[in-house]
């Protein structure tokens, strides 16, 4: 059931969470399927619900930087200094966890995600709860994120206890995660808060994870992942004029067909823009009913990391129906 987000359903959510029930909530990034991250019987619900595998690791969202030290040790100045300069923000940081935090929520490993979303409404909550929420994507795992609660309730339903409204997301896509757990620091899932961004604050590079690196498991990492059900593809703008006209086009040129297609959507030119209505734009195409999904491929350069990202993953899982055993 979507609430509106007045003080009485924030405090009645944080109730929710403490008798060990789903939450979800709106985040800048995409809304999260909530649960106390210290009940690990609550936790489990979360992997339930989405389908989720249990060996991949969940993002604890807490209420403000203070709280690291309840959820990780061995915290490098680097750690503290990004967190004053980017929480609240989409920014993850994977460090090395306390012992009573629950291996259910990390995966098995020994490390653990930790953010402070930059939303009103998970701020409220969070402080009005207490402690730390884990908070995956509220959809069904490997498909599109949610960035409305009409996402969230279409894909979860009854599977969550309440989904507090909080608009459209202001980011559209994940936060950026960093590992800062073996030393060098290593972008492990690209997001809006970039490279230079961070080695500006840390004086010191920061390098995306090579694909034959070992690394902790984390969030959105997975060849398969944000996609719809509809097959898609990158394409060229030659391909998209040449398709047929039971596909759906993703256009980034603004030259697109409306008439042509099953469906077109126009989307902005600059990488904050696209990565603002990427999961909107790929729901929509998806309920299209068209065959085939076309992408126009994208400008290569370091802004569009993120976006790059995420709809290659889409591609690898595009197609697939969800499996429900």
């Amino acid at each position: 059931m979507i609430c509106a987000d007045t003080p009485d359903n924030i405090a009645r959510a944080a109730e929710l969470l403490r008798a060990g029930k789903l939450v979800a909530l709106p985040t800048e990034t995409v809304y999260g399927l909530g649960a106390d991250a210290a009940n690990p019987d609550a936790v489990r619900q979360i992997f339930a619900a989405k389908g989720r595998p249990a060996d991949h690791p969940l993002i604890v969202h807490l209420a403000d930087r203070e709280q690291l030290t309840d959820w990780a040790r061995e915290i490098p100045r680097e750690a503290i200094a990004l967190a004053r300069a980017f929480w609240p923000g989409p920014l993850t940081l994977i460090l090395k966890k306390e012992a009573d935090v629950s291996e259910v929520v990390t995966g098995g490993q020994d490390t653990v995600g930790l953010r402070v979303p930059d939303h009103p409404v998970a701020l409220a909550l969070l402080r009005a709860f207490g402690g730390g929420v884990a908070a995956p994507s509220a959809n069904r795992f490997g498909r599109i994120s949610p960035t409305t609660a009409q996402h969230v309730q279409e894909e979860l339903g009854e599977s969550v206890a309440m989904i507090l409204e909080g608009g459209a997301c202001d980011v559209g896509i994940e936060s950026t995660i960093l590992d800062l757990s073996r030393g060098e620091p290593v972008i492990l899932r690209p997001g809006m808060i970039s490279r230079a961004a961070m080695a500006a604050v840390i004086g010191r590079p920061v390098r995306l994870k090579s694909e034959t690196e070992t690394a902790p498991r984390v969030s959105g990492a997975l060849a398969a992942h944000y996609a719809p059900r509809t097959p898609m593809r990158l394409a060229s703008r030659e391909e998209i004029a040449a398709a047929p006209a039971d596909c759906a086009i993703l256009s980034h040129a603004g030259e697109s067909d409306p008439g042509r297609y099953a469906m077109s959507i126009d989307a902005p030119f600059d990488a904050e823009g696209y990565a603002h209505d990427l999961y909107a734009n790929l729901r929509a195409l998806d309920a299209a009913g068209a065959r085939e999904i076309l992408v126009e491929n994208l400008p290569d350069d370091s802004a569009w990391d993120a976006v790059h990202d995420r709809l290659g993953r889409a591609v690898v899982g595009s197609g697939a129906e969800d499996d429900e055993t």
